[in-house]
């Protein structure tokens, strides 16, 4: 794998301006994100396994195990790496990339390996396997494919049994989840319902579409005065508090939305700073946690985009939202490097769902 530092950000910043949900990606940097999953999607070592084992038999490689996505160091991981793969060759079908990205996911998403994937969810112990945050990425790429046409087909219909499991896991859980998981970490429900709520919507499931609004309104349409200023923790890769107001404009219409969001943030500027919310700061880019924080970064980029982005027309807020955004793209790209397997086997991810503005695909709520 290639390693990209300043020549690159010098290009990832020249290459981008504001996202919207059509955004169109600089090649060359496609090509450089997409290396970074090509890189890792078949990589099965090293590897953090999940795994409830109920007899000797369990104890086998990440390869046997779940066949399909054992690759970038973790499940959550490969799945949207594969994402990752997928997202780009449909705004970049002709690139120098295509040809591999293609024999990749041909290798991965196969019947046979997505029929050991489900046996394995489905196995003793394992309710509760990567819910929410892995379940809510494999619903992404389960959408991606959906919208990417007919050369997607064939992995669509060989995701669809898992896509299909994930789906009820979560509408199994939500009924008797009393209460929302506001970390900064894997198990947010506020991140994770954003992209499940955006999957719900592509794939036409008027039913958990539903579900996502009314649980979403159920956990967070009370909330206020977010504690942003307590915000970061030091191995945070999603803002508790951002992606809740991420998931509310995609729930609220505008209007709704704007007040709202004034009672949940009230210290929201309106003088079009971006200074307001400071980056973090990483020191060690080889500690697996705390590289976490170049990940917040980017994610707070897209979640800030986002709220710009659902709020009415002349809002006065929009523009310090918007140079926030901007603040935090610039310092989450620039640390999309490579340089460090434990950033670059995920961080490509976050970095092309900014890019790409793929959250603000689906910002309206249904009617």
């Amino acid at each position: 794998m290639r390693v990209h530092s300043a020549p690159a950000l010098v290009l990832v910043l020249t290459a981008l301006g504001s996202s919207t949900a059509a955004a169109p990606v600089d090649a060359a940097l496609a090509e450089r994100f997409a290396g970074l999953a090509l890189a890792c999607v078949h990589r099965e070592y090293p590897n953090k396994i999940a795994h409830v084992m109920n007899a000797d038999d369990d104890a086998r490689p990440p390869r046997r195990l779940t066949p399909a996505f054992f690759g970038c160091y973790d499940w959550h991981s490969s799945v949207h790496g594969h994402w990752l793969l997928a997202r780009l060759l449909r705004l970049h079908p002709e690139a120098a990339f295509a040809v591999e990205a293609r024999r990749a996911l041909d290798r991965s998403l196969s019947v046979e390996n997505v029929t050991e994937e489900v046996r394995y969810l489905e196995g003793e112990g394992r309710v509760s396997f990567e819910r929410p945050y892995g379940l809510a990425w494999l619903l992404q790429l389960a959408a991606e494919l959906r919208e990417s046409g007919a050369g997607a087909r064939v992995w669509s219909a060989a995701l669809e049994p898992l896509e299909d499991l994930a789906a009820e896991r979560i509408s199994d859980w939500l009924p008797k989840l009393t209460e929302p998981i506001r970390v900064g970490e894997h198990s947010q429900t506020a991140f994770a319902f954003g992209l499940i709520l955006d999957w719900a919507r592509t794939a036409g499931d008027a039913e958990r579409e539903r579900l996502l609004v009314s649980r979403s309104r159920d956990y967070y349409l009370a909330d206020r005065d977010c504690p942003l200023d307590y915000e970061p923790s030091g191995q945070d890769f999603l803002s508790p508090c951002l992606a809740e107001a991420d998931l509310m404009r995609r729930v609220l219409a505008p209007r709704e939305y704007a007040g709202w969001l004034e009672v949940f943030l009230p210290s929201l500027p309106t003088d079009g700073s971006g200074d307001w919310l400071e980056p973090g700061v990483v020191l060690d880019p080889t500690d697996p946690k705390l590289a976490h924080l170049d990940g917040l970064n980017l994610s707070r980029a897209w979640m800030l985009e986002g709220m710009a982005a659902g709020l009415p027309d002349g809002d006065a807020r929009i523009a310090s939202l918007r140079a926030a955004a901007r603040i935090h793209r610039e310092a989450g790209l620039g640390a999309v490097t490579g340089e460090h397997y434990v950033g670059g086997h995920w961080l490509g991810t976050f970095a092309v769902y900014l890019v790409t503005g793929r959250g603000l695909a689906h910002n309206e709520p249904s009617e």
